[in-house]
């Protein structure tokens, strides 16, 4: 799995989100270099499961168009009659 990584302005979004979070729900102060450092690890940490999570989620998704596609096939097949 590729690193996550966010451009500076959805970086900067992210860790002002998590810092309102901390401070709104938790009571503590988490701000600047420490919001991001926090959010670093949650990416780290957890990213991998979602991102998993997603793979798996979209796995399910193909599987179950690609059967739908399968079964329309075999639908329009027409009967060969012996020779």
């Amino acid at each position: 799995m590729p690193k996550i990584t966010f451009d500076k302005a959805t970086r900067a979004k992210l860790a002002g989100a998590l810092s309102d979070y901390m401070r709104t729900e938790l009571d503590l102060e988490v701000k600047g270099f420490d919001a991001e450092f926090l959010l670093d690890f949650i990416s780290e940490t957890l990213g991998p499961h979602y991102y998993n999570q997603g793979l798996q989620d979209a796995q399910e998704l193909f599987r179950t168009k690609f059967e739908a596609v399968l079964e329309a096939v075999y639908e329009i097949e027409q009967p060969v009659k012996g020779l």
